[in-house]
């Protein structure tokens, strides 16, 4: 099993209006302030085993969300990315960098994972470092703690699609592309589409070894939120492939760009909410 460690840019910019005028009140994306703020954001993208994929999500969802939570960590979403690979990817948030290693020792040393781990991790074969270790470019582009599903006022449970934009940029010309990207975001400021943060690379040594992540970075990760399927196809596609054709002639970028399509699992926190169109 592949277990590297980071060595990645950090990097904090001012922020640009063409992205702090995207950005949609708290009304629109139901932001919970009590959270606090997260200096660490962990993209994590588990590819589960053939078929397994929906029990994995129950058992998710119905044992941990809460317990990271209790322990200080905030569990933004988790979803089903779609594709061949059958992920399961979440996203998780620390306060600090302290905070993680702090939070992952109470938990996989704690009791809630001592009694669940057999039944999950069967249903997680092969490498597990598919993950992504990132912060917010700036104060206006994180990611927002959105409320908890309400089980009575949403019956059906998270509805919408996320899609994330993964940019990975050569290490020296972060600033430059980071400055060119916000500019290229704001035409997503469009009905029917969120945008939901960007993040990029966090530098640092990995301080919980047992929970490895990428290396190969920088990289620099756009999140939107779609009202649904039509929303995606029509509008956000189109936008999107002429943001990376864009992006991509900038000859900042080491390879192509990714673009993931994420369905809310029945819990998940980031999803679309009605407020806004």
């Amino acid at each position: 099993m592949c277990r590297r460690f980071l060595a990645l840019s950090t990097l904090l910019i001012a922020s640009l209006p063409a992205f702090s005028a995207t950005r949609p009140t708290s009304a629109c994306l139901g932001g919970v302030s009590q959270f606090g703020h997260y200096d660490v954001m962990e993209l994590r993208r588990y590819q589960v085993a053939p078929g397994q994929r929906p029990t994995f999500a129950k058992y998710y969802e119905a044992w941990f969300p809460e317990a990271f939570e209790q322990l200080g960590s905030f569990i933004f979403g988790e979803f089903f990315e779609r594709g061949p690979q059958n992920n399961f990817t979440w996203i998780r948030g620390f306060h600090t960098v302290e905070d993680r290693a702090i939070v992952d020792a109470k938990f996989y040393y704690g009791p809630v994972w001592r009694e669940h781990r057999d039944a999950v991790n069967p249903l997680l074969p092969g490498v597990d470092d598919n993950v992504l270790e990132l912060h917010a470019l700036n104060a206006h582009t994180e990611v927002p703690a959105m409320p908890a599903v309400n089980p009575v006022t949403e019956p059906k449970g998270a509805q919408g699609v996320v899609a994330v934009e993964i940019y990975a940029v050569k290490k020296d010309d972060m600033q430059l592309f980071s400055e060119r990207a916000l500019k290229a975001f704001s035409r997503f400021r469009v009905p029917g589409v969120r945008p939901a943060g960007v993040l990029v690379s966090l530098d640092g040594a990995n301080n919980f070894p047992q929970l490895p992540f990428r290396t190969d970075g920088p990289y620099l990760v756009a999140l939107h939120i779609l009202r649904d399927q039509l929303t995606l196809k029509h509008t956000f596609d189109p936008l999107v492939e002429r943001t990376k054709e864009e992006l991509a002639a900038t000859g900042m970028l080491r390879r192509a760009p990714e673009v993931l399509v994420l369905d809310p699992a029945n819990r998940s926190r980031l999803r679309w909410l009605p407020p806004c169109a």
